[in-house]
């Protein structure tokens, strides 16, 4: 098979990218190039493509790092409504569910597999009666009996989102979270846009938010750790306003937690 020359490397670039759904990453370009053209050095590839956006400014645009895109698949994109929804179906079978389907599982990973609480409960909706909002999981890392070394109680939250549309609203809310919280975490669908999964994996890793995705299949949400947490110092009003309205709207919990 013949070496390819630039030309060649970047008219196969530009079909690679017009091709693909909400755009393709630089990494997986080069590797689709070479995989094609196993005779092509890849040193020539990535000479070839570094700069397509520069090169076809009104074909391909890099709406975040590392990431090309058509520019009609912006267009289409930027006409997507921001709908909130709270029931998706899948195309597939028909099943219907909805955010609270994800509440428990996500849980109970957060508890069992990624180890990040002692104690956890899911809520959701609006049951802390707050004006800013209730978590959707909400649980607490303190010591164990066993532990021979005691430490402070945490209070950790977390906000599911099943709407790809919703990664904005999703960060906010577990940005206000941090007032009662020392971690928080957003749990997006990995059908979440190459784009929108970067803007937002970025924006978690400078604010220390924790970002997990997760396929929409309330059965086997596979959930996958993309950014950790980082801890903070949250305001301790807030976190005894926090503690009150839990105390009220779930005493059984309320227990539990700083029992």
């Amino acid at each position: 098979m013949a070496k390819l020359g630039q030309k060649e490397i970047r008219t196969i670039a530009r079909s690679l990218i017009a091709g693909a759904s909400g755009g393709i990453r630089y990494g997986d370009l080069v590797k689709a190039i070479k995989s094609q053209h196993s005779d092509t050095p890849e040193n020539t590839i990535n000479g070839s493509i570094w700069n397509l956006s520069a090169l076809f400014p009104k074909e391909i645009i890099k709406p975040s790092r590392g990431l090309f895109m058509a520019v009609s698949q912006e267009v289409e994109e930027g006409n997507l409504s921001l709908n909130g929804a709270e029931i998706i179906q899948e195309p597939i079978t028909g099943k219907k569910f909805a955010e609270k389907d994800f509440y428990e599982p996500f849980a109970q990973w957060l508890k069992n597999d990624l180890d990040e609480v002692t104690e956890v409960a899911a809520f959701g909706g609006a049951g802390l009666k707050g004006k800013w909002g209730t978590p959707d999981v909400i649980g607490v890392y303190k010591p164990r009996a066993s532990d021979l070394v005691k430490f402070s109680l945490e209070v950790i939250s977390a906000e599911i989102k099943i709407d790809p549309q919703a990664p904005v609203v999703a960060f906010g809310q577990a940005v206000a979270y941090r007032l009662f919280s020392w971690k928080t975490y957003i749990a997006m669908p990995t059908t979440l846009s190459e784009e929108d999964q970067s803007r937002l994996e970025t924006l978690c890793m400078l604010f220390g938010v924790g970002l997990v995705l997760f396929d929409l299949n309330p059965e086997s949400p596979n959930f996958l750790i993309r950014v950790r947490a980082q801890r903070f110092s949250p305001d301790m009003f807030y976190v005894n306003e926090f503690a009150e309205r839990l105390k009220n709207h779930a005493p059984d919990v309320f227990q539990e937690f700083f029992g």
